[in-house]
C-alpha cells in the first residue's frame, strides 16, 4: 500500500509552467533552466514561499543564472574519487555511499548539481550490491555515510536491506545518513522509519536547514521523533547569497534548531559548482558571521565554519592560520599543509 508520503512525492511540482498557477511569473525563460537542472518542489516546501525571489524561492526556484557556465562540473573531484559507481571514497576511513538519485526538493545550489535527478544518477541493484562488496573488501572503512540524492526516499524495504547489509559488514562501526527529507517532506518521518532507522545504532543523521522559516511545527515534528528514536542529529548549512548571509539569520537559525534538538555541525563555504556562481559569499562574509555568533550564542550551537577545497583535496576548517593572501591571490592550507589557490568571490 502507497504510504501518504509517497502520494506527496508525486504531486511535488516539476514545471515551471506549474508555478505560474501560483506566483505571477513568466516562465519561458525558465524552462531552458528546468531542462538542464531538473525541478522538483514538494508541496509542503512550496508552501514555505512567502514571496517570489524569498529565501525559500531562491533555494528551490530555477533562475537564469544557472545557465552560467563558471564554476567545475565535478567540484569536489568526486567522480575520480570513485572506486566503483556508488561509492565516494576520499578519506580512509570513511566513504559515501550514494544510494538514492533523487530527492523531495532539488536544490539550486546542489554540488552534485550535474547529475542529481538525472538519469546518469540512477543506480542499478547491481551497482548497489558493487557499492556494499567495496565497503565490504575495504576493512579501512568504519564509517559509512548514505547520500545521493536523498537516502531517505527510498521505501523502507530497500533502505531496510542497504542498512542490513551495510551494518553486518564487522569492520563498519557507524552508519551516517544525509537527508534534506526533515526540511522539504518531513511527512517522510513516519513511525515506521524511526523503528527502522533505531535497529541500526550507531547512526546518525546530518540534515539541511538553511533559513529560520524551514522550521516549522511539521520539521519540528520530524526531528522530535527521529531524537526520540535515539537518533542524534546534526546540521549542514550552506552559506548562500540572499539566504542567510547575515549574522542575524544564521543567530536565529541555530537557536532554532537546538530547540528542535539539531546540533549545528558545518556552515559550508559554497562549492564552486557550475551554475551557482550567483549564490557564492566572500569567504570574509562567512568569518564576519562565525566571529559574531561567539558570545551572543551558546557554543553548541556555533559550528564549524569549512571549505570543501576542489579537486577532492577535503574539508578545511576557514580559521586564520588556514588563510593566506599573498596580493590577490588567496590561498588555504589544506590538512596536509598544502597550499591550494582558491578563486573567491567579490
Amino acid at each position: 500500500m502507497q504510504e501518504a508520503w509517497q502520494q506527496q512525492l508525486k504531486e511535488c511540482v516539476t514545471t515551471p509552467q506549474q508555478l505560474t498557477e501560483l506566483f505571477a511569473i513568466d516562465a519561458t525563460p525558465l524552462e531552458a533552466v528546468a531542462a538542464r537542472y531538473p525541478l522538483r518542489i514538494s508541496r509542503y516546501y512550496l508552501d514555505l514561499i512567502e514571496a517570489v525571489d524569498d529565501p525559500i524561492w531562491r533555494q528551490c526556484v530555477p533562475d537564469v543564472r544557472e545557465l552560467n557556465a563558471e564554476g567545475l562540473t565535478d567540484p569536489l573531484g568526486e567522480e575520480n574519487l570513485s572506486p566503483v559507481p556508488a561509492v565516494i571514497h576520499r578519506y580512509p576511513d570513511r566513504a559515501i555511499f550514494l544510494v538514492s538519485g533523487s530527492c523531495a526538493t532539488y536544490c539550486r545550489f546542489c554540488t552534485r548539481k550535474r547529475k542529481v535527478g538525472c538519469s546518469s544518477m540512477s543506480l542499478s541493484f547491481r551497482e548497489l550490491r558493487e557499492g556494499i562488496d567495496y565497503i565490504a573488501a575495504t576493512p579501512q572503512i568504519r564509517d559509512v555515510i548514505l547520500s545521493g540524492g536523498d537516502p531517505l526516499l527510498l521505501p523502507d524495504p530497500v533502505l531496510g536491506d542497504l542498512l542490513d547489509r551495510i551494518h553486518a559488514i564487522p569492520h563498519v562501526e557507524m552508519i551516517r545518513i544525509g537527508s534534506r527529507i526533515p526540511v522539504t517532506l518531513p511527512q517522510r518521518v513516519t513511525d515506521r522509519l524511526c523503528a527502522l532507522l533505531k535497529r541500526f545504532a550507531p547512526l546518525y543523521i546530518n540534515t539541511h536547514f538553511n533559513h529560520p522559516r524551514e522550521i516549522t511545527e511539521a520539521a519540528s515534528a520530524a526531528c522530535a521523533k527521529l531524537a526520540d528514536a535515539g537518533i542524534p542529529l546534526g546540521n549542514q548549512t550552506v552559506l548562500l547569497r540572499g539566504v542567510n548571509d547575515d549574522p542575524q539569520t544564521i543567530s536565529e537559525l541555530f537557536r532554532g534548531l537546538l530547540k528542535i534538538r539539531v546540533k549545528p555541525y558545518y556552515l559550508h563555504q559554497m562549492d564552486l559548482a557550475c551554475g551557482t556562481a550567483h549564490f557564492r559569499t566572500p569567504i570574509a562574509t562567512g568569518l564576519k558571521i562565525v566571529k559574531a555568533l561567539r558570545g551572543p550564542l551558546s557554543g553548541l550551537a556555533s559550528p564549524h565554519y569549512v571549505i570543501d577545497l576542489p579537486g577532492g583535496k577535503g574539508k578545511v576548517p576557514l580559521l586564520p592560520e588556514y588563510i593566506e593572501q599573498r596580493g590577490e591571490r588567496l590561498l588555504i592550507r589544506t590538512q596536509a599543509g598544502e597550499l591550494v589557490e582558491y578563486q573567491d568571490c567579490r
